[in-house]
Parts: structure tokens; C-alpha cells; sequence
């Protein structure tokens, strides 16, 4: 167990050191994933930003989704798990969730494009696997631009999703911390666990942005 998401982080940024030194860039999916992604942006010294990416909630249950779309429009739907769903209703949910991450574009990235993709090492982070949807859909943006290589990390996962990811062909890595076995909640794995605000989002990005100007 974790103490918090920026010790997490810290551990991370440990298994990761051999991408230092690289034409890299970690991208955090924010809210939860900021505070461990900056951590590891610290440690290996490289370019950082967000890559906005959505569940698909349930209408009936939010907590809960049945795919994720990204900031690009890259979408996951899990077909078994949409298929009680109109498809009025599915094509709804995925304009609801665009709508959204225009906005979080807007407050918490400031509105501007993510970094150059294309021939470069990404490192996507976030501070913890549920279901792998929203991944996928960070994975899939990355191999629509052209990404030498795709790194997921994360302090944890189920042993299932992480699987599941490294079987991906166009992922070169996974680094997954914890994968416990009987694994219900991100949240189970940290003892100082909340809903990260979008205002801790920014002055962290602040921050890091400071400490890292020549």
C-alpha cells in the first residue's frame, strides 16, 4: 500500500529510470494520475503534460463505465458491456464526455495542444488501472500519432488488466507496481486517498513547469 498518490509516484519514477535520457514525455490522465506523473517527470527529467481522456459512464450507474474516449476522439467501447445501450443513448454519452474534455483542455491544460508525439518514447501514467478503458483510448492517441514506443505505468492493477495491456501490440512496456489479487478499487491501494481538485491539478503543473526552466 501506498501513503499517498506522490510516494506512489516516487516508486514509480524508480522502475522507470531506464527511459531517462530519452526523447521523452509523460502523460498523466488526469485528475488522479497529475500528482504520480509528476513524480516521475521529476525523476527522469523529461517533458510533461496531460492527455485528456473520459470514461464512458453507465447512465444508470456513472462509477462504473463501458468504454473511455479520448481527447482525439480515439474511442473504446466494450462491447459486451455496452450492449443493453441504445445507440442514442451510447452516441450521447460519447458527445457528453467530448464536451467535458474540451473543457478540462481548457482549464486544465490551458487550452493548448499536447506535445509532439510522433518519433518520441510516451510514458502514460496514472494512479491506478481499474477497468483499462481510459488507458487504451490514452494508448490508442498515442499510436494514431506516430509514438516510438508506448510505456504504461501506473502503482497499480489488477493482474488481469495488466496483462491485458502488455499484450497490446504497439505498448512496449508495462510497469505496474502493485497487482493484487483480489483487486475492487484504485483506491485500496492508497492510504491517503481523495479526488484530486482541479486547482491541486494546476499548481502542481505550475510548480513542475517552475523547477524545470533552465
Amino acid at each position: 500500500m501506498f501513503r499517498n498518490r506522490k510516494v506512489a509516484g516516487q516508486q514509480l519514477a524508480a522502475k522507470l529510470k531506464s527511459y531517462a535520457g530519452r526523447d521523452s514525455v509523460v502523460l498523466a490522465i488526469p485528475r488522479g494520475g497529475v500528482p504520480v506523473g509528476i513524480e516521475v517527470a521529476k525523476s527522469l527529467k523529461t517533458d510533461f503534460s496531460l492527455i485528456i481522456t473520459r470514461k464512458l459512464p453507465f447512465p444508470y450507474y456513472p462509477e462504473s463505465g463501458f468504454g473511455a474516449i479520448a481527447e482525439d476522439d480515439s474511442t473504446i467501447i466494450m462491447r459486451r458491456a455496452s450492449q443493453n445501450l441504445s445507440r442514442v443513448m451510447i452516441e450521447t454519452i460519447i458527445k457528453n464526455q467530448r464536451e467535458e474534455i474540451d473543457r478540462r483542455i481548457k482549464v486544465l491544460r490551458g487550452g493548448k495542444h499536447l506535445p509532439e508525439i510522433a518519433d518520441r518514447t510516451i510514458i502514460l501514467v496514472d494512479d491506478g488501472i481499474a477497468m483499462g478503458s481510459t488507458m487504451r483510448a490514452a494508448i490508442k492517441l498515442c499510436e494514431s500519432r506516430g509514438a516510438y514506443e508506448i510505456i504504461v505505468a501506473s502503482p497499480v492493477a489488477s493482474p488481469e488488466i495488466a496483462h491485458a495491456l502488455d499484450q497490446i501490440e504497439s505498448v512496449s512496456d508495462v510497469i505496474i507496481l502493485l497487482k493484487p489479487k483480489f483487486f475492487k478499487a484504485v483506491a485500496q491501494a492508497y492510504e491517503d486517498w481523495y479526488d484530486v481538485p482541479g486547482h491541486e491539478v494546476l499548481a502542481l503543473v505550475k510548480q513542475y513547469q517552475k523547477e524545470s526552466q533552465p
